[in-house]
């Protein structure tokens, strides 16, 4: 997946995420860049998921898909983290255009995509970190099986999801099929998703992308 680079300014270091969108069908094909400030650790590599999860972990049936609104914010009670929810459409380059560079605590949904609780993948991005700290989605690669994700519509429901797998998918090896492919059809899916593995300050790239795969559990009003 190739990277963006965005200029902030002199002596600044350059930081965003960009992210190439093929439609086929449901896949997506992801790429993000996110540079980070040399007091800024970067995000654990591995599938972190993984580590420590019992293997029997026993998750709820998937509930009724929704009908189609859009959603307003993100909540992952695991992670502490209640972030705005705004729609981003794509770039002239074909790129999702990010939340903004001065708002890392806001989360991007893909306006042209599956809205979240549909039937389908709806797919969300954040930011890892910014040159300052974390941002909104920094420990997205520390979720286990079972944690819950809402999601809040304009409809005045509440989606809950419930988390199903965790990957950390290296970029020069990236799958589109693996990353944004409905896991069971007919279901209402949610991908969440942010840079992850080493930053490599040469080309200014993570070397891997954190994908959150969930699908919905549960409304609520």
């Amino acid at each position: 997946m190739s990277s963006d680079e965005h200029s902030s300014g002199t002596g600044r270091l350059l930081m965003g995420v960009a992210w190439v969108v093929l439609l086929l069908g449901l896949w997506m094909w992801g790429r993000e860049v996110t540079d980070v400030h040399p007091g800024v650790s970067a995000p654990a590599t591995g599938d972190m998921a993984a580590a420590g999860r019992p293997p029997d972990t026993e998750l709820p049936p998937a509930a009724h898909p929704l009908g189609k609104a859009k959603p307003l914010r993100v909540d992952i009670p695991a992670l502490g983290v209640q972030a705005p929810v705004v729609a981003r459409g794509l770039d002239p380059e074909g790129a999702i255009d990010p939340p903004p560079f001065d708002q890392p605590g806001v989360a991007g949904w893909y306006g042209g995509g599956v809205m979240p609780g549909a039937v389908g993948a709806a797919l969300f991005v954040g930011h890892v970190d910014t040159e300052t700290g974390p941002a909104v989605f920094y420990k997205l690669s520390s979720l286990r099986q079972g944690a819950k994700v809402r999601v809040t519509r304009d409809d005045g429901r509440v989606a809950e999801f419930t988390v199903e797998g965790v990957q950390v998918l290296a970029r020069d090896r990236f799958d589109a099929h693996e990353a944004y492919g409905t896991r069971q059809s007919g279901r209402a899916e949610l991908r969440l998703i942010t840079c992850g593995g080493t930053f490599d300050r040469a080309s200014r790239t993570y070397t891997a992308n954190v994908v959150v795969s969930a699908y919905l559990t549960g409304v609520k009003r």
